[in-house]
């Protein structure tokens, strides 16, 4: 093992680890989300020579994390539902309705307008164009304002 190496896997993991969670657990549900980051972080650890390399390792690890959710995945997503007393300004209705997106619209949606990150850092997690992660985005909160019956 080089020197450094577990100190620069540290460093990346704490920068990726709360963002690919996220995009994982929208795209494929709390729990196959937890699983799929986890078996991510894993692959990550076992070829850190070859990630730690390359131009976009964090959309090299979202596809990573999609890959092993196939073992997990089911077929419905299921998203925690909205307990009113402790969420009372999260629409109940919300799971249900982002659970209607398709996968790519439900990551940027919960990227961008869930969590705050940039239309960039979604893109490049996601592997898509920064426009491509925008347009998901805007499509997802048209649907999504659709289907709860809000107005801007």
């Amino acid at each position: 093992m080089v020197v450094g190496t577990h100190e620069a896997f540290t460093e990346f993991v704490g920068e990726i680890e709360r963002p690919l969670s996220y995009a994982l657990a929208s795209a494929y549900g709390p729990e196959v989300g937890r699983e799929a980051t986890a078996d991510a972080l894993l692959h990550a650890w076992r070829n850190w020579e070859r990630v730690s390399g390359m131009e976009n390792p964090a959309g090299y690890l979202f596809r990573v994390g999609q890959s092993k959710a196939r073992r997990y995945f089911q077929r419905r997503i299921v998203l925690p539902p909205v307990v009113p007393d402790e969420l009372p300004q999260v629409e109940p209705a919300l799971p249900r309705a982002l659970a209607n997106l398709s996968m790519m619209q439900r990551v940027a949606v919960v990227l961008i307008h869930g969590q705050g990150y940039g239309a960039h850092e979604a893109a490049a997690l996601m592997g898509v164009a920064r426009s491509t992660a925008r347009k998901h985005a805007e499509r997802g909160m048209a649907k999504l304002r659709k289907e709860l019956g809000v107005d801007r």
